[in-house]
């Protein structure tokens, strides 16, 4: 359990780091560089759909060479010079370039770190650990957040020195760093044989894993960024720093459930907290569909936390299981990339809905979407693998 909360440390830190200037960005982009709202989603997706392409890649590496720890301390060592790259950009593309520094970092480390979650698990625990880990990662971005609400607020946008707070924000990122060199990697030999690209061997994997490679494919298509809501937030009448707020909530929520979940799943099964989750999702889609009460709108943001916690962590946790050992890694990096595929095109069909019917129809098509993926997973995965995972 040492190696999980190291590792949970590791993520608070480079987390708090990133989050006290990601919703800053925007702002610094439109009110200081002259950017436009539509330069600004360019800049997101193309970071965004770097890092995707790379987790496949990353997970391949870390199954046939073992370099885990090496691989994820490269990964992190990006969020140092992402901040340094903000520091040195005086125009949108010197932005852009910094964002993908560190979406090239997310890439390469989210796998290792996985795989080292999971040999770092005791028997039975695979979901406790990861929501451990997962609940330190959510505290580091809302104590970031917090940080960045609170500079913003006592200065206004207007005179706020973006420049100190993206050297500040270098520090936690180094402490990260610091504590991954504490962080001890089991070495895995592998044969030889199996060292060989992961598609040839596709037929072999368990039919749930296929199953649930599909299913959360089909679930993110629904799940556009979190941009869209924090815009519905804005369109019923929150302000900019009280949407900030929204956001810190969110991460709370998620943090403080994490581990609890986690847990929950490691006696009762993760289909029933997927499932759970994905119903907690659409219910939270169509409650932004609909909402037009600011109270409404924080208690939907609450349940938005739960949902995050009982799928984040627990979705690692089955795939770790269910994936061949020698293809551990490689499947966790899939799935992630498949997740950053489907979010790409779930955000352009959220943006053409939003502009064509308004905000209840994008709202509404991720809520049936996420419907959808809820009865695949708990009609198809089979029950075998509940009970083993539970």
């Amino acid at each position: 359990m040492q190696n999980i909360f190291l590792l949970g440390l590791v993520s608070f830190f480079v987390d708090l780091s990133t989050e006290m200037v990601y919703p800053l960005i925007p702002l610094y982009l439109v009110s200081v560089l002259g950017a436009t709202p539509v330069l600004v989603g360019i800049i997101e997706g193309v970071a965004e759909s770097v890092a995707s392409l790379l987790k496949v890649f990353s997970g391949y590496f870390t199954d046939k060479y073992q370099h885990k720890k090496p691989l994820a301390f490269a990964g992190y060592s990006a969020s140092v010079f992402y901040k340094i790259g903000l520091l040195l950009a005086f125009s949108w593309t010197g932005i852009l370039a910094a964002r993908v520094i560190d979406r090239i970092g997310k890439g390469i480390r989210t796998t290792p770190r996985d795989v080292l979650v999971s040999e770092s698990a005791a028997k039975g625990s695979m979901g406790k650990s990861f929501g451990v880990h997962k609940a330190l990662d959510m505290a580091g971005s809302a104590l970031g957040i917090l940080i960045a609400y609170l500079l913003l607020s006592s200065s206004g946008s207007s005179s706020f020195n973006y420049q100190r707070l993206f050297g500040i924000s270098i520090i936690p990122a180094v402490l990260g760093l610091a504590v991954l060199l504490f962080v001890k990697e089991q070495k895995q030999p592998r044969p030889e044989r199996i060292r060989e690209p992961f598609w040839q061997r596709f037929k072999e994997l368990d039919s749930n894993l296929k199953l649930y490679l599909l299913v959360s494919f089909i679930f993110t298509l629904g799940n556009s960024s979190n941009t869209f809501l924090l815009l519905r937030a804005k369109s019923i009448g929150f302000t900019d720093t009280n949407v900030v707020l929204l956001y810190l909530l969110f991460n709370i929520t998620a943090a403080l459930l994490s581990i609890p979940f986690g847990k929950l799943s490691d006696k009762i099964g993760r289909k029933k907290l997927l499932v759970g989750g994905y119903l907690a999702f659409a219910a939270v889609y169509l409650g932004f569909a609909l909402v037009s009460n600011t109270a409404v709108m924080v208690i939907i943001f609450i349940v938005y936390g739960f949902y995050t916690a009982s799928t984040a962590g627990v979705e690692r946790a089955l795939i770790a299981e269910i994936s061949p050992p020698e293809l551990k890694g490689t499947m966790l990096g899939l799935q992630s990339t498949l997740v950053g595929i489907a979010l790409l095109p779930a955000s352009v069909i959220a943006g053409l809905l939003w502009n064509a019917f308004g905000p209840f129809a994008p709202f509404s098509f991720g809520a049936i979407l996420a419907l959808t993926a809820a009865v695949l997973l708990g009609r198809l995965l089979h029950t075998g693998v509940e009970q083993k995972l539970a």
